[in-house]
Formats: structure tokens, sequence, C-alpha cells
């Protein structure tokens, strides 16, 4: 009976690792982001939120690399999210009123 209930334990929880690795999704989203600041800001901020598994910013191409559950989180929803703390995330327009809270080093893309 034990072998029973750790057999049937172990495929519940293999079966719920594959539900939750087919709802994983990988998206490149290109940033306003300019310094090491901006890299910690916004991979800080994400790996903040439920649903986001990694965020890593490559600041020499200015994409940042998003795994999510797309069950738990949209693309949309991500993109919202980094323009809400002050930084472009591909068509979406960063905050004006977020991005002027921005360390100086971090508005250095500013146009007068």
């Amino acid at each position: 009976m034990k072998n029973l209930i750790v057999i049937l334990s172990i495929l519940l929880l293999s079966v719920t690792i594959t539900f939750a690795a087919d709802s994983l999704k990988v998206a490149e989203i290109k940033t306003s982001a300019v310094c090491d600041d901006c890299k910690d800001r916004i991979e800080g901020h994400l790996d903040t939120l439920a649903g986001i598994k990694s965020a890593t910013l490559d600041l020499d191409k200015n994409i940042i690399t998003v795994e999510y559950d797309e069950k738990l989180f949209s693309l949309d929803k991500i993109k919202n999210s980094i323009v809400d703390i002050g930084y472009d995330a591909d068509d979406f327009k960063r905050s004006k009123k977020a991005f002027m809270k921005l360390p100086k080093c971090c508005r250095s893309d500013e146009k007068h």
C-alpha cells in the first residue's frame, strides 16, 4: 500500500510539473534601459511579480528576455509593468511621470 501511495505521488508530481512547463513562455522585449541601474531596476521589478520565472536584460542590445507563465501573466501585462517604472517596452511608451522619477543616469536618453 505504501508503495502504491509513493508511486501515485510521483506520478501526480510529474504531471503537475509537465502542465506547469507547458504554460511557460519566453519573450524578448526591447527596452530604453541605458545603464546597470536600469538593468537592476527592471530585472528586480519583474522578479517580484508572480508568474515571472526569470528576467535578464542585455544592455548591449537593450533586450530583456522574460520567461513567464502565460496562465498567470500576459505579455502585454509585462510590457505595461516595464512602462510603469519608466522604460519603453517594444511599442509601449514609458510613463513620463515614472521616467522623471528615475535617477539622472537612467534618463541619459532623455530628449531635451
